[in-house]
């Protein structure tokens, strides 16, 4: 879908270009910026601030690829970034978690692993997009080797890893390696990790995550640069305008990492949405959001790249709200050609919290938007002219021979939707969406299977674990 015409695209995009130019943004990591100059971006004197011309933006956004695999150790679960794809992930990086049993608890290593267990048991859950709730309760030194093994083993999906520095994303490449039984050749032309690297908005990339792209841009692993444009606060009030910053922002990082490494797998990040001016908190789902995303998806496609946006929602519970502004973020992400859709599943609190019922509730939606995506069939049995006439008027088609053959199959089965009539519902205890959702979960994990890991790479995997924390492995940042 197009929101913008493709004279206003055109503006955006010149503008974007001016700021890059004029403005300028503030690399924080000195390697970063000698890498910058070196391929013919202009320093300040302050040696922080980065000017590019727009022609080396263009020459080096024409090398990010438009479509890659990303790796799973389970070769099944390997997908496709880019181009008509579309993939979702589980949601990431939330403190808190919740359900309607315990209510709200801070990220624990428990629930850590109940959420992995969920996310490789829905089919819906194509990635593991980050933690799905940040364990508070591990050593933060050891919280990425504990975390992205237990990723590794109890799910075969495509990980991912968080570009803190160097040591915390040398070792989740390495584990992702391990548990893959590649070599490094073999990692170094198969991407295998991804990680989200998000400008501090307006106009800066912070130094840790610039470490950590350049890490895997060097190991042609992929990143994902994203700004965190909230119109009003972090950006213009002006749709058009936070879509410049967004755009000069993400454009400078897809600049970064072909410096770094020509062809190396990058998705250009929309986050753009707006704030409540009255209170200044984020909000999320909103028909701004969905505007930024739609254009956003007209700007990734003038660039031939991937892009990356959120299923999000600024709603407190697994509510009316958080469906509904849920379903604008995820038709907003259909319409406008998304290819990695964030957070599709679990999300609340605007990402302060990662819900138990909102995860099967998104199951469903993300469902319904893959069966809604399903080309429709029209041929001379799909027309039924036959059917219509064997059944004739004033009669019923449900034991036609075209329907008896097809009943099983014919129509979207929901995981979660009850369709039955009101008498009947109200017959069974009147379970509303929200408790049946948590029926749902508890039975998914009750059957949860851990995906076979050959022994010897498990022996292999802990051992390394067990090496590097011996060695204290991360310092704080």
């Amino acid at each position: 879908m197009e929101i913008f015409s493709a004279d206003q695209i055109e503006a955006i995009h010149l503008a974007s270009l001016a700021v890059l130019r004029d403005t300028g943004m503030n690399f924080m990591l000195p390697e970063a910026v000698d890498i910058l100059t070196r391929e013919g971006a202009r320093v300040d004197d302050d040696g922080i601030r980065v000017h590019f011309d727009p022609e080396m933006v263009m020459e080096k956004i024409r090398t990010v690829p438009g479509e890659f695999t990303l790796h799973a150790r389970d070769p099944a679960n390997s997908v496709r970034m880019g181009r008509d794809n579309i993939v979702f992930s589980c949601v990431a990086s939330t403190p808190n978690v919740s359900d309607l049993d315990r209510g709200r608890l801070t990220g624990n290593l428990e629930d850590f692993r109940n959420l992995l267990r969920l996310t490789q048991s829905l089919n819906t859950a194509q990635v593991v997009g980050g933690y799905p709730v940040e364990p508070v309760d591990t050593d933060v030194r050891l919280r990425h080797l504990i975390c992205v093994s237990e990723m590794a083993k109890l799910t075969s999906k495509p990980l991912s890893g968080y570009s803190l520095g160097r040591e915390r994303i040398e070792d989740a490449i390495e584990i992702v390696r391990i548990a893959r039984g590649i070599d490094h050749e073999t990692l170094l032309r198969e991407p295998s990790i991804h990680s989200i690297v998000n400008a501090n908005s307006p106009l800066v990339y912070d130094k840790p995550m610039l470490l950590g792209a350049m890490i895997l841009a060097e190991h042609n692993q992929a990143v994902v640069y994203t700004p965190f444009t909230l119109s009003g606060a972090m950006a213009p009030i002006t749709i058009a305008g936070a879509l410049v910053q967004q755009n000069a922002e993400a454009l400078a990082g897809l600049v970064f990492s072909q410096c770094v490494n020509p062809g190396a797998p990058a998705i250009y990040g929309s986050f753009t949405s707006n704030v409540d001016m009255k209170t200044g908190s984020p909000a999320f789902g909103t028909p701004e959001y969905a505007k930024a995303t739609i254009a956003s998806g007209q700007l990734a496609r003038k660039y031939g790249v991937p892009l990356r946006a959120s299923n999000a929602t600024a709603s407190n519970a697994p509510d009316a709200q958080a469906a509904y502004e849920s379903q604008m973020s995820l038709w907003a992400c259909v319409m406008g050609g998304v290819n990695y859709v964030k957070h599709g599943l679990g999300w609340l609190e605007g990402g302060l919290c990662t819900n138990y019922e909102k995860f099967i509730i998104d199951a469903e939606m993300v469902q319904m938007m893959i069966a809604f995506l399903e080309p429709a069939v029209v041929d001379e049995d799909a027309l039924a002219v036959a059917a219509i006439d064997g059944v004739g008027p004033a009669s019923h088609y449900f034991q036609s021979p075209h329907t008896m053959a097809r009943y099983e199959t014919a129509f979207y089965t929901p995981m979660l939707s009850d369709w039955r009539n009101f008498e009947t519902w109200e017959d069974a205890g009147s379970v509303d969406a929200t408790r049946r959702a948590n029926g749902i979960w508890k039975q998914l994990l009750a059957e949860y299977e851990p995906p076979p890991m050959d022994s010897a790479i498990e022996e292999e995997l802990d051992a390394f674990v067990a090496r590097r924390t011996a060695e204290g492995g991360a310092p704080p940042l």
